[in-house]
């Protein structure tokens, strides 16, 4: 379980985070939804330790997140960034199993671990030996996540994973990372700008607003019963349907 318990988090005199309590049960896909600004990477940065809250305390499976504990939580968790956020200089096999490496993964056992990602993520084998220049926008999205799922985490934290893809390539990855997220079971902090893409992810969302969570819920309740014209606004129809159910991935996504 995930949770933050007051937590206030500045920069200068803008509050980044301001007194959010929020609790993410064991398994399960939580989406935080708010405009830019609102604190929703922050919150996912405050969850691995890469940034350090002024006050208020966060836990991790019962562990307090501290400089002392935040690399073993990471250890323990997959982050996801926008366009994959993966090293240029290291190829696909390269970026997936370089975490692994880095423990001391037998050479066996990362290719037999690569080997699983690749039919996890839909992606043919053969691309283990091109760089990120040479893949499509989808693939370098199920090349992060492969690297993200590597040590295979209890936790995967993602930041706006598909942000930066065009509206029918982005339908069709949201498809397939609900079936991955049903298949996985693992607990899921996904951070996105899009409500109905929030709704067909997660379980419940966290609507948040200048750094503080204004309402929680699943689509339903908070369509039903918004708590104030902010909620009621992102709420409204956005022009597209949600996305319908989850389909066999393509290779070249």
């Amino acid at each position: 379980m995930i949770v933050l318990d007051d937590v206030t988090k500045r920069y200068g005199t803008m509050h980044a985070l301001d007194g959010i309590t929020l609790r993410v049960r064991d398994g399960e896909r939580l989406a935080l939804v708010g405009s830019s600004g609102c604190g929703k990477s922050t919150l996912l940065r405050v969850i691995l330790g890469l940034v350090t809250p002024d006050a208020g305390r966060v836990t991790v499976g019962g562990a307090d997140v501290s400089p002392r504990t935040a690399p073993a939580i990471r250890l323990r968790s997959g982050y996801v960034i926008q366009d994959g956020g993966l090293f240029p200089h290291l190829t696909v096999r390269g970026n997936v199993g370089l975490m692994p490496e880095r423990l001391g993964w037998s050479p066996a056992r990362i290719e037999a671990r690569v080997g699983e990602l690749f039919e996890l993520a839909g992606l043919a084998p053969e691309l283990g030996t091109r760089y990120p220049k040479e893949l499509s926008g989808g693939q370098k999205q199920r090349v992060g996540l492969m690297r993200a799922l590597a040590l295979d985490p209890d936790l995967l934290l993602m930041d706006e994973p598909l942000g930066a893809l065009d509206p029918i390539l982005r339908a069709r990855m949201q498809r397939d990372l609900r079936a991955l997220f049903l298949r996985l079971e693992k607990t899921v902090v996904l951070v996105t700008h899009d409500m109905e893409e929030a709704a067909f992810l997660a379980d419940e969302i966290a609507v948040m607003r200048d750094g503080r969570v204004v309402q929680r819920g699943t689509f339903d309740e908070l369509a039903r019963h918004p708590a104030d014209a902010f909620v009621k606004e992102l709420i409204a129809p956005r022009g597209r349907a949600v996305p319908g159910p989850a389909v066999n991935p393509e290779v070249d996504a």
